[in-house]
């Protein structure tokens, strides 16, 4: 039985990137070959609808519906682009789409190379073939928050986690900042640390994840500070739950069974050793790291197998 991990981490292998190319310029009325997907593409047809941008963008963001309705009912994909052919090729567009799980990259090359997905052109769907840089091996970044809970949502289900906040403490003192003479606006620094719990009740396992977020910001009223501190605490708790997410690990089985292993680093901490400690890591959500879709712009250069 065939068995592949997945952790909480931008995914860089290129077995888990497919291509896909002969993407046709226009639909008419455009629909899946797929009876199994129909359903999916509908509705995304319908919210599309409500919001509609320029031909040409509206063209884009419909193939990408249409591509994400598809590949997404093989597993959970992190990353989708589609682009327009380079001006000295045909008109159409060509698509690179990234999964989590190699196996379900190989299971969707597979069925979907050479079907009309898209109208009754058959589009050709191919496995990137590029070696993985040697530095990026096994030293990926940690999903976004967003990433975190998509992955988790897909593979586990909405009841298969959920999430415990053990502490959220603010860090700075009521006089901390210096506000100007005769209530004007002052320079104020707010720093929160949180301490989160992540359990998977279906599999007996737990994890925990720590933060601290600190924010410098000129002050101009009561409404500023408070829309500060609300902001600040949820970024501090989403912070947190990429931690514990970090060091969890998705065992997929061969049979569609899904088991879930918690890392054991040195700085794991235990229930027992929090007692009055906060133990995190501290960072400035202004110097924050982009969205991780945005870095992605090189893996283009690609070739195919």
């Amino acid at each position: 039985m065939e068995v592949e991990v997945v952790d909480f981490r931008v995914p860089v292998e290129s077995n888990k990137t497919v291509l896909v190319w002969d993407i046709p310029p226009t639909h008419g009325e455009a629909h899946i070959h797929c009876p199994e997907m129909s359903t999916r593409w509908h509705q995304c047809s319908v919210n599309m609808e409500r919001q509609l941008p320029s031909v040409p963008a509206l063209t884009h963001h419909i193939i990408k519906a249409q591509l994400h309705a598809v590949f997404s009912s093989f597993g959970p994909v992190y990353l989708l682009k589609v682009s327009p052919n380079a001006p000295l090729h045909p008109p159409g567009f060509y698509a690179l789409i990234k999964f989590f799980s190699a196996a379900h990259a190989a299971a969707a090359q597979r069925i979907t190379d050479g079907r009309p997905l898209l109208d009754d052109s058959p589009l050709k769907v191919k496995l990137s073939s590029k070696q993985t840089p040697h530095f990026l091996s096994g030293s990926s970044r940690v999903l976004s928050h967003a990433h975190c809970l998509e992955l988790a949502n897909h593979v586990l289900g909405f009841n298969g986690w959920t999430s415990d906040i053990i502490t959220l403490k603010k860090l700075t003192n009521e006089e901390e900042g210096e506000e100007e003479e005769g209530g004007g606006a002052g320079q104020r620094r707010l720093k929160f640390g949180c301490v989160l719990q992540l359990r998977f009740p279906h599999h007996g396992q737990t994890s925990r994840g720590a933060a601290v977020l600190e924010d410098c910001f000129t002050c101009t009223g009561p409404d500023v500070f408070l829309q500060r501190c609300c902001r600040l605490q949820r970024l501090v708790r989403e912070k947190a739950l990429v931690q514990a997410f970090s060091s969890v690990l998705l065992i997929l089985l061969g049979n569609g069974k899904v088991m879930v292993e918690v890392k054991q680093t040195p700085d794991q901490f235990l229930a027992d050793d929090t007692e009055g400690v906060l133990q995190v890591n501290e960072f400035s959500w202004t110097e924050g790291p982009a969205d991780e879709e945005e870095a992605d712009d090189a893996e283009w250069a690609l070739t195919v197998s």
